[in-house]
Order: structure tokens, then sequence, then C-alpha cells
């Protein structure tokens, strides 16, 4: 039985561009500037001020309408304003909002549907733990598992992840300027080589033998430097690091040095997990399956905040107690969460995304067999990543900068990403519809014509 409209039912005409920002934007932006954290960051790439979403499509308050390859960074994968996962939020609002860890039908409803998806020998064989409602608290309750379940204090992770801002997920980032203020934050956290042929200019054979043999050294060799490691925490494809995608054998490396050494792997699939890249997480691509799993963003539903840890039972050592947080009874983000699951099955959203993807991945591989400012198209799913050069190879985050400016003065946002802010990052809901990535395809084509040293 299918549940829910058609993915071509819940959507705004878009795109549909007056002037930007317009009137009501800046007022509200402005109006912002004065009262609002200076932390805030996301109106000074793109200012504007939003009022309702449907679908795959935004609108401002100014009227102006835009097609969302951005999806609030991969959080509203069933859409803005989906009505089945609606539906049920209203329901459930009425009823009840917060019950700490007190059981519900909303939470064992999600805890189930969780096992089922979850990958590998975690289906049927795996405990849940939510905490607080971000990415970060997942990835902080992730390593106190490691860290009680060993009895290590060390952790690893990979240059160019990013895992979240607080404390402990913040130590495992690795960008020094998101952290050179805060420290001194959690020690013994080392930080291997990520496989990343392009920019390493090796073969991607060649980079993952240099990545897993580093990795190796850190856990193995006496003088590795890490005495107590107590688990591995990677991206299986990285988001904020530039859509990286490791090649064949990386993964699956790691997993036979957690297994040789006893460490957990811990896959953080925050960005990359809950149907983005056309399966229900990342790892299942390359048929590796972690000890524990990290799960936020899209976890939600239609962008409540919800976080939470998926693991093996095996390592459920933990006392009564042993992890909290008050949020860790969102009931309608739980009610939320199975909806839209539901929806991704009813709607068959995995292939979707898988086909979709390969359509705007080749499109844009197209463009840059003409152009060689497009240096490189990557990615899974409708998780994309296509990374720019100048004329000398080197990054070039101006190009990107350039690139999003015109989609949005033109009605797509998109958004960037990698060390060098040279990567154009799209993460469109995965209702998003051929025509719509058609029409979206066009400004964006137009925008790197306009943007870069066109050699064609």
């Amino acid at each position: 039985m299918v549940v829910g409209p058609p993915i071509d039912e819940f959507q705004f005409d878009a795109p549909d561009v007056d002037t930007v920002p317009g009137p009501k934007s800046k007022r509200l932006i402005a109006r912002q500037d004065e009262i609002d954290s200076s932390a805030v960051a996301y109106p000074n790439d793109i200012p504007l001020a939003f009022e309702e979403g449907k679908g795959a499509t935004i609108r401002d308050v100014d009227g102006n309408t835009y097609l969302d390859f951005f999806a609030g960074i991969g959080v509203l994968n069933v859409g803005h304003s989906n009505p089945y996962v609606l539906e049920a939020v209203h329901e459930q609002t009425d009823k009840l909002v917060h019950t700490i860890d007190f059981p519900t039908d909303a939470r064992l409803e999600l805890i189930d549907k969780l096992e089922t998806i979850a990958p590998g020998n975690l289906a049927g064989n795996s405990r849940v733990v939510f905490g607080g409602p971000t990415g970060s608290d997942a990835n902080e309750a992730a390593i106190k598992l490691a860290k009680h379940n060993t009895g290590g204090d060390g952790l690893i992770a990979f240059r160019g992840g990013y895992h979240g801002a607080t404390s402990g997920a913040m130590s495992l980032t690795s960008n020094k300027s998101f952290k050179s203020d805060y420290t001194p934050l959690l020690p013994d956290v080392v930080h291997a080589p990520y496989p990343y042929p392009f920019r390493q200019d090796k073969d991607p054979e060649t980079a993952v033998r240099d990545a897993l043999t580093e990795v190796r050294s850190i856990v193995e060799d006496p003088y590795g430097g890490l005495a107590n490691p107590a688990g591995i925490f990677v991206e299986p494809i990285q988001g904020e690091g530039g859509v990286i995608v490791p090649p064949k054998g990386f993964l699956e490396g790691l997993r036979t040095i957690a297994d040789e050494n006893e460490l957990p792997l811990i896959f953080d699939e925050i960005q990359s997990g809950f149907g983005r890249t056309g399966k229900w997480w990342a790892s299942e691509w390359y048929d590796v399956t972690p000890d524990a799993i990290t799960s936020a963003k899209a976890l939600g539903g239609i962008g409540f905040p919800l976080s939470a840890t998926i693991y093996h039972e095996d390592l459920d050592t933990w006392e009564p107690g042993g992890h909290a947080g008050t949020y860790r009874g969102h009931v309608v983000g739980m009610r939320a969460g199975a909806r839209a699951i539901e929806y991704i099955e009813s709607h068959d959203l995995l292939a979707h995304a898988r086909e979709l993807g390969d359509v705007i991945r080749s499109r844009l591989t197209e463009i840059g067999e003409t152009n060689p400012a497009l240096a490189s198209v990557r990615g899974k799913g409708l998780f994309i990543g296509a990374e720019f050069v100048d004329r000398s190879g080197a990054p070039d985050g101006n190009a990107v900068d350039a690139i999003q400016q015109y989609c949005y003065e033109h009605g797509v946002l998109v958004w960037t990403a990698g060390r060098h802010g040279n990567i154009l990052r799209l993460l469109p809901p995965l209702v998003l519809t051929h025509e719509q990535a058609e029409i979206g395809l066009e400004i964006i084509e137009d925008a790197i014509r306009a943007s870069t040293n066109d050699a064609s």
C-alpha cells in the first residue's frame, strides 16, 4: 500500500525569482544582525529569510521560490512539509511531546524500524541510544560507548573529517581553524589520512594502501604514539570534507584492522545516512558493517531535532543512566522519523535517489569534459560533489562562491564544502523530481559557464 502523496504533488512551481534579496529578507536579516548571535553564518552566504517550503522547493518572505538542492544540510530527505509525515506530527503533538526515555509507541516503533533498516549483521542484533538533538550528541554517545567497552581512551579519526561542534566530537573533527580557539580538547585523538586520490595525486589503490598502512601503524606500531586506542571513527563518505567517496578497499581494510585489534569501528552517517546515497546507509555500498552508526539530520523526518547511535547488542554494556540526555524522548521527532522511513520505502526513494544521482553526476561530468575548471565529479545517490580548480590546478573556492551566488540569483540553492571551499555540494531532498533536476541542472550549468574559465 502506497502511503502519502506522490513526490510531484507537494511542490511549489520553481524557480520563480525576482530581485534578491528582497526588501522583507533584507529587513529580517538586518534585525537578526542586531539581536542574534554573531555565530550565525548561513545568511552571510545566501541572504534570504524563509517563509515556507514544499517538497524540494522553498519560498522566501518576499515570494521568491527556489529549487532546494541543499535541504538544510541534508536534513529534509523526504522534503519540506511532507504531508504524510506532517499528518503524524499533528496527531502526536495534540497528545504528547516529551517523555525523556519512558516507553511510548512512537519510540519503540522507530527503534524497530531502525533495527530493520540497519546494515549487515546489525539488523536484528542492534540497540539504539537516543541522546541530544544533534549529530554531535550522537558522536559523543559513540565516544563513550567505545571507551566504556574497551577501557581505552585514544581515538582514531581522519583528515578531512567533520563530526560536530561539541568537545568530544570537535576533537574528532580535523579542521584546525574550526577548533583552534577551544583547545585543549580530548587528548590522544590521532588523525590518519583519508584516501582522496584526486587531491593526493595518487591512483585509488595507492591512496587506499597508504591510508591503511598509516592506520595500522597507529594501532600496532610500538612507537605509533597512541597508547590505549578505544575505537576508529570514520565517515564512509566525507561530507564537509568535500563529498569524498573512498575507493573500494578502504572501509574493508578498516574493518579488518578493527577486528584484528578488537576495536569498535564507528561510522558517522549523520550526513550520508538515512537514504541520502540511494541506500539506507553509505556503508552498504561497500558491504562493510560497522559496530556502531551515528545518525541525526534526516532521522527527525522533516527537520525535528533527533539523533541516535545504533550499535551492536554486544556493546550494550551500559548501566542504567550510563548515557543520558533531556531530549532523548522527543516523541514528535520519533514519530516523524518512523513516518519518513515508511514514505521512503513506499515510494521507492532509494532507487529514485540512485537513478537521479546518476543523471546529475553524468550531466556534471559532461560539463567537465569541456571545462577543465570542473575537475572531479563524485558521490553516491543524491550526495554529490563537484570539485573546481583554477588554471594551475589549485583549488578554486572563488569560482564555487560565484556559482553559488549565480544559482541563488536564478532560483537554485546550493552549498559548498571542502578544505578550500572549492567543492560544489548538492544535497537535494530525495523527493526531487526529474523535471526539477533538469531545470536545476540548466541553471547550475549556466552558473559554471559564467563563473569559470570555460575551455569549450
